[in-house]
């Protein structure tokens, strides 16, 4: 086998996978506050080529609008995953998907330039929207089987509705990013004073002359 780098189990890591994912589909949906419809195929194909380029997929990246197509089918299917609101709802849209949607489990090393990995796409030049349904099946199975609990979910945010990878202890997160919570923070914010100074001036006009 050839000599392999020495961060290939970190940027191959279950995480980073699932993580993958939550960026596939959200360069496939165009859900973002800045990108609120999908993009025309031609255009995604380049934002999706970048973001396997990120997580390490290698050279060539080369997607026809086709792909990308069918891709997004893949990724309405795995956005009911996200969209579980418990662990048993996610394991149960898993479950459907791992009956429907994958092959067996098998290993591979790609030919000898990557360490033995599980896989459950039908071979290793099967199409990208296979690959990329089924790696991600994969990768959020282990999550919700290491953490007991839904590998993500959807952002709380309605100006944004992008999904994220889940991780780690602490409490339940419910925004995408830290900019999605600030600006919905701030938001609940206002609205809460504009009911306040509302109830004000409606109380100082309910006097007797």
């Amino acid at each position: 086998m050839a000599a392999l780098p020495d961060d290939w189990s970190t940027r191959h890591s279950v995480l980073a996978n699932a993580r993958r994912t939550a960026a596939l589909i959200n360069a496939l949906s165009g859900t973002g506050d800045r990108e609120p419809q999908p993009k025309p195929a031609a255009e995604a194909a380049v934002a999706v080529a970048e973001v396997l380029r990120e997580y390490g997929e290698s050279e060539p990246v080369e997607l026809a609008p086709d792909d990308v197509v069918r891709m997004r089918v893949a990724a309405l299917l795995l956005r009911e995953v996200f969209a579980a609101e418990d662990v048993d709802a996610a394991a149960a849209a898993l479950n459907r998907l791992l009956a429907e949607q994958t092959g067996p489990l098998r290993l591979t090393s790609h030919g000898g330039s990557a360490p033995w990995h599980p896989h459950l796409d039908s071979h290793d030049d099967a199409p990208w929207d296979e690959w990329f349904l089924t790696s991600s099946c994969l990768a959020l199975t282990v999550l919700l089987w290491d953490h007991q609990r839904p590998p993500g979910g959807l952002c709380a945010s309605p100006a944004c509705r992008n999904v994220y990878i889940t991780s780690g202890p602490g409490p339940a997160r419910r925004y995408c990013s830290r900019r999605c919570a600030t600006r919905e923070r701030v938001a609940a914010h206002r609205r809460g004073q504009r009911a306040t100074d509302t109830k004000s001036h409606s109380g100082s006009g309910s006097g007797t002359s």
